[in-house]
């Protein structure tokens, strides 16, 4: 599989179900230690989230989604959230 570099594809769910699956330029995440930001081609991790807002920006828009916790992987341009909300 060829991946994109220039996107991140993020996807958000929560227990209810998914909340967001789609194509981004960047996402921002409440970090348990601080807030961080996710570009292209950013290293591998897994880390908690705190209450806050997810916020990312596609198609130019940026959006936002407030939760309450979760957890967080990235890898390999794909942003795997699971969160409270």
């Amino acid at each position: 599989m060829e991946l994109n570099m220039d996107v991140i594809k993020l996807h958000i769910l929560s227990p209810e179900g998914t909340l967001v699956e789609t194509a981004v330029s960047l996402v921002s995440l409440p970090g348990i230690v601080s807030p961080f930001t996710v570009l292209p081609g950013h290293a591998a991790l897994v880390t908690a989230l705190v209450a806050g807002n997810i916020r990312y920006v596609e198609d130019g828009a940026e959006k936002r989604l407030p939760i309450r916790e979760g957890f967080v992987e990235v890898k390999d341009n794909e942003v795997n959230v699971c969160v409270e909300v």
